[in-house]
Formats: C-alpha cells, sequence, structure tokens
C-alpha cells in the first residue's frame, strides 16, 4: 500500500506524548508499518522542510535530530508539474493553502491513500478520494 502523510501526522512521530497532538497512536502505527514495509511512504519535495520547521519552531534543540531521522527513512519524493497542477485545482476548487493539497494531489497521482491529521480539510475534500483521516487509520 502506497501512502502520503501531511505534515501533521509526521509532527506526531516526534511528539507522541504531547496532549496537542490527537491521534498520535495512529501516527505511530502508520510510522511501524512504514519501517517494517507494510507501507510505503512517498511524499512531495515540500513535506521535510514543513515538518522540520515546525519542529523548529516547538523544539528547536531536537531538530537536528529529526533532520536525521526523516533523512535516514530514505522516503521517496515525487513532484512534477501534473501533479502542482492537480494540487492548484485542489487549492483553488476548496479555497486550501496549496503546500497542503500537494499531499492529496500526490495520493491521487499514485492512486494512493492521503493520511491527513488535517479534518477540516479532509472534510472539504473527502468526495476526491484517495484521502483518509489519521483518527480512521488501523
Amino acid at each position: 500500500m502506497i501512502v502520503v502523510v501531511d505534515a501533521g501526522v509526521s509532527i506526531k512521530w516526534f511528539f507522541p506524548d504531547s496532549a496537542q497532538e490527537q491521534d498520535a497512536d495512529q501516527a505511530i502505527a502508520m510510522l511501524l508499518q512504514v519501517q517494517s514495509g507494510q507501507v510505503t511512504l512517498v511524499q512531495p519535495a515540500h513535506w521535510r522542510p514543513e515538518v522540520v520547521a515546525v519542529i523548529t519552531r516547538i523544539r528547536p534543540e531536537i531538530a537536528e535530530l529529526a533532520i536525521d531521522y526523516l533523512s535516514a527513512m530514505e522516503v521517496k519524493v515525487q513532484q512534477d508539474a501534473d501533479i502542482l497542477k492537480t494540487a492548484a485545482r485542489l487549492s483553488q476548487q476548496f479555497s486550501h493553502h496549496l503546500f497542503d493539497t500537494l499531499y492529496h494531489a500526490l495520493a491521487i497521482h499514485l492512486n494512493a491513500v492521503f493520511v491527513t491529521a488535517d479534518e477540516k480539510y479532509y472534510r472539504k475534500a473527502e468526495t476526491m478520494g484517495c484521502i483518509q483521516l489519521l483518527s480512521n487509520w488501523r
């Protein structure tokens, strides 16, 4: 199974015990599935910098460790003009930030599952398919 996750899911890997991070158990379960090879993670090019930006803001002292960890994962990164065009259409259609819609666009192009922690975007875009809320991940 191919999965694309948004930065909100990835952040939970680094702060699983934080009261602000709902559904961290599902995020950790997914990470374990990625590590075991049950799930293949494919991400857009901006994923790592977006995750590191949030970590740097919340806990700058672990930013370099997070960079090393994310780099060691050797996640396949894919982004091309067609994916960007789809993301632009989604962004316009749902009045949502392009960086967020890039995750969904990638999943659509790969016929993969985009797992998001963003309930607001999910409610807007669920009719497009290829999307699942993190809280429903098993």
